[in-house]
């Protein structure tokens, strides 16, 4: 918890000293309380949080996410269209040819903006010194993110792995590294909607075709407090897991190609 205050501190001080939060109501709901929360940590140390506290007012800012009651049924009424978030994908991939590869890949696995980029970057410096192997196994065509503790095994957010062609991997490893700025600036340039968390919720529902709710929270790194998830559950012993999966992953493709 102090070191995601501290990072979320560092990345948004000059929000803080300029005062100008306008960057913040460009934030997920959930991501933007923990960046006020870290600016207030830094705004009574600085001994300003008076004024920060009426900038944040000024902004209209809040300090609390919404219950998870109101959260699901955002999800109810957000998308109308089941259709709309392959069509918002395809319209990135062809507003934007270089990030199309990048688009495929978080679409196919889930996984969280940054953690997308993490691995993405991950993987074209690792083909470069040719140690693609110690991230990849081929054989199980699984990307293993636990072999990055510091970077994909975080305190509340996590990803143990995530199961991608080789087609897939082999593109990848042809393409760029790429930042988030680069990314999102170039979206919001277009006047299009950042819509990745909404990925991850599609990557979860398309999943429920082929596999069972542990299968996946574990592939979406949630490892929950039930007996059985803590004690039982071990996807080595599942051995179609990676069929089912990939299979999944194929579906979502189709509908993005």
């Amino acid at each position: 918890m102090v070191a995601d205050r501290l990072s979320y501190a560092k990345r948004y001080v000059h929000c803080l000293i300029g005062n100008n939060l306008s960057e913040l109501q460009l934030l997920s709901e959930d991501k933007r309380c923990h960046v006020l929360r870290a600016l207030s940590c830094l705004a009574k140390f600085a001994g300003v949080y008076e004024s920060f506290k009426a900038l944040k007012t000024a902004y209209g800012l809040k300090w609390t996410g919404r219950s998870s009651d109101d959260l699901l049924i955002d999800r109810l009424i957000r998308v109308k269209d089941p259709e709309e978030m392959f069509n918002w994908i395809k319209q990135v991939k062809t507003t934007f040819p270089l990030f199309a590869t990048f688009m495929d890949f978080i679409a196919a696995t889930g996984l969280r903006y940054e953690e997308a980029i993490n691995a993405w970057n991950i993987i074209i410096q690792l083909k470069a010194q040719g140690k693609l192997d110690n991230y990849y196994a081929k054989e199980k065509h699984v990307l293993q993110h636990f072999r990055f503790r510091d970077i994909f095994i975080r305190k509340t957010k996590k990803a143990f792995v995530s199961f991608i062609s080789e087609n897939l991997l082999e593109e990848m490893t042809e393409q760029k590294p790429l930042t988030k700025p680069q990314i999102t600036k170039r979206i919001q340039r277009k006047r299009l909607k950042l819509r990745f968390g909404e990925i991850r919720e599609l990557h979860g529902t398309m999943l429920t075709r082929h596999l069972s709710r542990e299968e996946i929270d574990f592939i979406h790194g949630r490892v929950s407090t039930s007996v059985f998830m803590r004690n039982y559950f071990n996807p080595a012993w599942i051995s179609d897991l990676q069929q089912r999966a990939l299979k999944a992953v194929d579906e979502i493709l189709a509908k993005i190609a």
